[in-house]
């Protein structure tokens, strides 16, 4: 079983709890009164970080916040690929698909996860461990083909053999965690 990626609210959430409210504040004060809506990046990310991903009420509530659109605050989160739009498992990866990588086997690295993974781009594994995804260039054309691993973790000249060590690596982290 695989869950989707189609972009949807579920029943609405709770309204934004004041922690959070209190730290879109400190982002917005960084910004003259008249650029508050420069925070908005900021404010995804606070959302993210808080719930793992930006649903489409958590969009129209920073809009409102900053004053903006909505649709602005969507075309925010929807250009950039670290703002999840839904749900995604513990590990979010990364396989860079542009030209440059395509050319030294990008495709071939994300095929092979999906076979390994049991799910095709776009999806997440049914043990909500692993969530797939291709992006645009990473920056690393050289080392090609490279991935990025929850946002944060970039790796390089990744074979199908470094692929499956480091899927193996990443279940193995997650060993005698409480499900």
């Amino acid at each position: 079983m695989t869950t989707s990626s189609t972009h949807h609210d579920a029943a609405p959430s709770a309204p934004l709890k004041t922690t959070i409210l209190e730290r879109f504040a400190r982002e917005v004060a960084k910004y003259p009164e008249a650029g508050k809506q420069s925070a908005v990046m900021a404010c995804l990310a606070i959302v993210q970080q808080d719930e793992g991903h930006v649903s489409l009420q958590r969009e129209r509530e920073i809009a409102e916040y900053l004053g903006m659109a909505p649709i602005a605050v969507h075309e925010v989160t929807t250009f950039y690929n670290m703002y999840n739009q839904h749900p995604v498992g513990k590990f979010k990866l990364n396989v860079c698909t542009n030209l440059p990588c395509q050319l030294r086997d990008g495709v071939t690295a994300l095929v092979h996860l999906e076979k390994k993974l049991g799910i095709k781009m776009g999806e997440t594994t049914a043990d909500g461990l692993f969530t797939l995804q291709q992006s645009e260039c990473l920056g690393a054309c050289a080392d090609s083909p490279v991935m990025l691993v929850n946002d944060r973790t970039m790796c390089s000249f990744m074979s199908n053999e470094k692929l499956d060590q480091l899927i193996e690596g990443l279940r193995g982290s997650t060993k005698g965690e409480a499900a």
